[in-house]
């Protein structure tokens, strides 16, 4: 629920990070494998790292939505 001084416009950035969450997370995830990838010339790091990408985002979103849902 929004506080009743806040305008909407705060709002909407709250409520449209979580949306940006998850893809935020898995191009770091990405990038991050890619480049380890690189530096030990292992195939299976970029993978590994979307896959770590999405679990972390997914883990992010979870508890900003439930920090916002339990602001007064």
């Amino acid at each position: 629920m929004p506080k009743k001084d806040e305008s909407p416009l705060v709002t909407v950035l709250r409520y449209s990070e979580i949306g940006f969450i998850i893809p935020a997370a898995i191009l770091l995830g990405y990038i991050v494998g890619k480049g380890l990838e690189h530096w030990l010339n292992k195939g299976w790091l970029v993978p590994a790292g979307v896959i770590f990408g999405v679990f972390a985002g997914f883990y992010s979103m979870i508890r900003l939505a439930m920090k916002s849902e339990n602001e007064p």
